[in-house]
């Protein structure tokens, strides 16, 4: 039986670009959750295969910044 490890990444969303994820992960610092983005580099690179660049955050903050973005989202 393995443990679960509370710094595994988690997504938390998928975008487009880079500017739409950048705005998640600046809720996210807001809300006091430290948050990065994966494959900004793909995203958009080709029509045929385009990339999507990943929120991730440790996995013992995933509920934490759901909370958040519920909350962001609901003030909109």
């Amino acid at each position: 039986m393995s443990e679960h490890d509370p710094n595994a990444p988690v997504v938390v969303g998928e975008f487009d670009s880079e500017l739409a994820a950048s705005f998640v992960v600046e809720t996210l610092k807001e809300a006091g959750v430290q948050s990065w983005t994966t494959g900004a580099l793909t995203a958009g690179l080709r029509a045929e295969a385009p990339g999507r660049v990943r929120v991730l955050v440790r996995s013992q903050d995933a509920e934490a910044a759901k909370a958040a973005l519920r909350e962001d989202a609901e003030g909109e």
